[in-house]
């Protein structure tokens, strides 16, 4: 019996399909497996696996070096995340609002912000303001570009979660004679942030990376302390891979958070 487009768009798979995915994936894993084994080789014949390269990470001092830089980079992270989340709540009020005087100085603020790199705003509080007399310390060097940076997407976050809100729950709460402040707060944004927890989590991720811009203003974050182990040791494979693997296990820990937190909110 012939299939109609809408079965083979939103129905179960077929057998032949489950089939040929299964050989499509036993496919795609053995090639990402051949290209693990091409990559482990270049770095045994460019000589980055030796013991030597590996060894200073017996040594306490090194992990404490490390750590140090991990500690750096998460409380850059940390106020960056918490200032995007805060700022960005103030911009989506400003971009929604009735009046065009708060209205267009909001989209307008969202606009430049979304569209201006954050290494470029790092830059700008690295040289521009120090010459007009306005003097930050590294940390904020950092952290206040990737803040409102950041703070412009989230904005954008928190306005397609409200807009996902079903138009007849603000219109009850209006009939019930709620103000609309009220009704924001209190019934429209507390279900957008159930649509946009996943987009908040991936924003917080980026954060995370963005810290790695530190190098520009000589901010003690774990990609800076990781060139100065791999311009004392000469060890770059073995100490990026290190460094890799342990921005992937705070990146994971951010997402198990995050489902944490959404399961209580379902």
């Amino acid at each position: 019996m012939s299939r109609t487009l809408e079965d083979i768009l939103f129905g179960a798979p077929s057998l032949q399909a489950r089939r040929t995915q299964r050989v499509a994936s036993v496919v795609a894993a053995v090639a990402l497996l051949l290209m693990a084994a091409g990559v482990v080789y270049r770095f045994h014949d460019a000589g980055q696996l030796q013991a030597r390269l590996w060894n200073f990470f017996a040594w306490p001092t090194t992990w404490a070096f490390l750590g140090k830089g991990l500690l750096g980079t998460m409380a850059s992270a940390a106020m960056a995340g918490a200032i995007a989340l805060a700022l960005g709540l103030v911009l989506l009020v400003g971009r929604l609002s009735r009046w065009r005087v708060v209205r267009w100085p909001s989209v307008a603020l969202i606009e430049f912000l979304r569209g201006t790199p954050t290494l470029l705003l790092i830059y700008v509080c690295f040289l521009v303001l120090p010459s007009a007399g306005v003097k930050l310390s590294t940390y904020w060097m950092l952290t206040l570009p990737i803040a409102l940076t950041t703070a412009a997407v989230v904005a954008e976050v928190y306005r397609a979660g409200v807009l996902a809100v079903p138009r007849g729950q603000t219109e009850a709460a209006r009939s019930l004679g709620m103000t609309e402040s009220q009704v924001f707060f209190s019934i429209v944004f507390p279900q957008a942030l159930r649509y946009i927890v996943p987009a908040l989590v991936a924003q917080l991720v980026i954060v995370v990376k963005d810290t790695t811009f530190g190098y520009v203003v000589t901010y003690g974050e774990l990609m800076q302390n990781a060139k100065v182990l791999i311009a004392n040791y000469s060890a770059l494979v073995p100490v990026y891979l290190v460094v890799a693997l342990l921005y992937c296990a705070v990146n994971y820990a951010i997402s198990a958070a995050s489902k944490r937190l959404r399961g209580p909110m379902h």
